[in-house]
């Protein structure tokens, strides 16, 4: 029998093999392997005989020996399952109560896999007293290995920060009453509520919801609401537009099949099964526009604890997603304050499921990794893509030079380079550029200065026997003619860690060579030829003035030759 999904006050009742009675007001659960004598099942409630507390027997296939024949249900139940393992108590059930006066008894369902099989588990609520800030859910997770206690649970804060604040524009609060109108849901989601965590705002907002897009749309169409893109209907986003802002609202939604690049989704009221399909932990949070922030897998504690956790287990994130192998070193740059410390687990997974990067399409690894060549740790976590060999399945070279790479990143820091500026530095030949680029498909501009940056690094160096260091830059750029070479220049300085330099360069304006062929012609010269050789030779002449000469001075050189 399923349970319909639903939250109500913070507790989730989500769909599996589990029986609600009426009576007793619990969720349990039945184990969905092996052959069973009796189903877990629910005695008489408090309406029942003596008004006893409700049992939940354990089928003989899930009972360890000493067990006996059930566990009663509510505190005396968890004293007794202490008493017989002769362990401490694990948790406390209970209500609360919730602004306004009323009093709610939430019901979880998790999942969890253990040793191979799954086991759908009952949380079961006594009564209790006041405000709860953070739930334990107690739940049974086993297999033929028996069974085992697991805690997942829902952390509440209050948010009011001039960031968060700020958000409120007209447009944001016009959505929020569409909304509430209609008695759906709506909470900032995913990456805008870690950014408002650590008090930076954000520059795209996620909505999340339950209303479904039809209902979104009926919505909006009612209130006369302009939609736009279209295309992520079927994946449950719909972008409104209010007060001339863009607002994307998706349907909370669960992972149905994964191809490690895609996703067949459904549609959920439940918002922990949305954050239980998220990556990682501080990714996984929601905030409400009260202030309310849920978080269901200990996600505002990693942001203070400066750590980066895949959401449940890594490798089962990793294969939803191979592209979240980046993501986590992306994440690792922009959190972790030392590089170093990552669970032994995660990198693990990563080295089993690297080869999955090879099925996803370049650019959407090009834009991972810019991200990550110009955040923190960049010299740590390109050495553990290449430890972890990773790197063959994102288009970088096999024989990379890791030693200039490492010498580069120290040049660059402070300068903002661009990311093909560093990565440059891996490359040894031109050629390498020319294979990143036919896997990642990157633009012409970042190809073009990858091989300027290949070919010129060790050949364009600052003048050593000369009192204007800048010189053969300054003649480059001026013989290169070309309106990015100056740009492509000043990335070169900050590749061999030259700040002075690069600060004098980008205070130089590029003078126009004063003199052209219509100048010559005028002087009586005709030949095209010829023409092209005395432009030439006026060049010289200006340049080793240091750009200083005027057209009639050039000029006179003709005539008196």
């Amino acid at each position: 029998m399923g349970c319909a999904s639903r939250e109500e006050g913070g507790g989730a009742f989500t769909s599996g093999a589990s029986l609600r009675d009426p009576r007793a007001g619990w969720l349990v659960a039945r184990p969905p392997w092996g052959r069973t004598r009796r189903s877990c099942r629910p005695s008489p409630g408090p309406s029942g005989p003596r008004g006893r507390t409700p049992r939940v027997s354990l089928s003989r296939s899930v009972r360890r020996p000493g067990w006996g024949r059930g566990l009663r249900a509510g505190p005396r139940g968890i004293s007794e399952w202490r008493r017989r393992r002769r362990r401490p108590a694990v948790g406390w059930v209970g209500r609360w109560r919730v602004p306004g006066g009323e009093t709610r008894t939430p019901a979880f369902h998790p999942t969890e896999r253990f040793s191979g099989r799954f086991c759908s588990a009952a949380v079961l609520m006594a009564s209790g007293a006041g405000m709860l800030r953070c739930l334990h859910p107690w739940w049974l997770s086993g297999g033929r290995a028996g069974l085992r206690l697991l805690q997942r649970h829902l952390f509440t804060m209050k948010v009011q920060s001039p960031e968060f604040q700020s958000l409120f524009t007209e447009g944001l609060q016009s959505l929020t009453e569409l909304f509430a109108k209609e008695n759906h849901e709506l909470r900032i989601a995913g990456g805008a509520v870690r950014d408002l965590l650590t008090g930076v705002k954000p520059q795209d907002v996620d909505f999340a919801t339950t209303a479904t897009p039809e209902q979104m749309k009926g919505l909006f169409q009612a209130a006369g609401v302009r939609m736009i893109n279209n295309k992520g209907e079927k994946h449950g986003t719909v972008t409104a537009r209010l007060h001339n802002e863009n607002f994307e609202i998706t349907t909370l939604r669960i992972d149905v099949v994964t191809d490690g690049r895609h996703a067949e989704v459904e549609f959920t009221t439940d918002w922990q099964r949305d954050a239980e399909r998220r990556d990682l932990t501080v990714n996984s949070m929601f905030l409400g526009f009260d202030g309310t922030l849920y978080d269901y897998f200990n996600g505002y504690e990693d942001l203070k604890n400066k750590k980066v956790r895949f959401v449940g287990h890594a490798k089962k994130r990793i294969q939803e997603d191979y592209l979240r192998i980046l993501r986590y070193f992306r994440f690792y740059g922009r959190i972790v304050d030392a590089p170093g410390d990552h669970d032994p687990e995660t990198l693990e997974a990563i080295a089993e499921n690297a080869k999955g990067l090879g099925g996803i399409s370049g650019e959407r690894i090009w834009v991972e990794l810019k991200k990550i060549l110009v955040g923190n740790h960049v010299s740590h976590l390109v050495h553990l893509i290449y430890d972890l060999d990773v790197a063959p399945y994102i288009g970088l070279p096999a024989n990379a030079s890791l030693e200039e790479f490492d010498k580069v990143s120290k040049n660059v820091e402070g300068l903002s380079p661009k990311p093909m500026t560093l990565l440059a530095s891996l490359f040894k030949v031109q050629d390498d550029v020319t294979k990143l680029d036919l896997r990642l498909k990157i633009s012409k501009e970042e190809k073009n200065l990858g091989l300027f940056l290949v070919k010129y690094r060790n050949d364009l160096t600052k003048a050593t026997d000369s009192s204007e260091p800048l010189r053969p830059y300054q003649d480059f750029i001026i013989d290169c003619r070309e309106p990015d070479a100056a740009a492509r220049v000043w990335e070169l300085l900050k590749y061999q860690g030259q700040p002075g330099l690069l600060r004098d360069l980008q205070r130089w304006s590029v003078p126009s060579f004063p003199v052209s062929g219509h100048d010559i012609r005028k002087a009586g010269i005709s030949s095209g030829k010829e023409i092209g050789a005395l432009l030439q030779q006026l060049r010289d002449q200006w340049k080793k003035s240091g750009y200083q000469m005027e057209k009639d001075e050039l000029l006179s050189h003709i005539r008196k030759s």
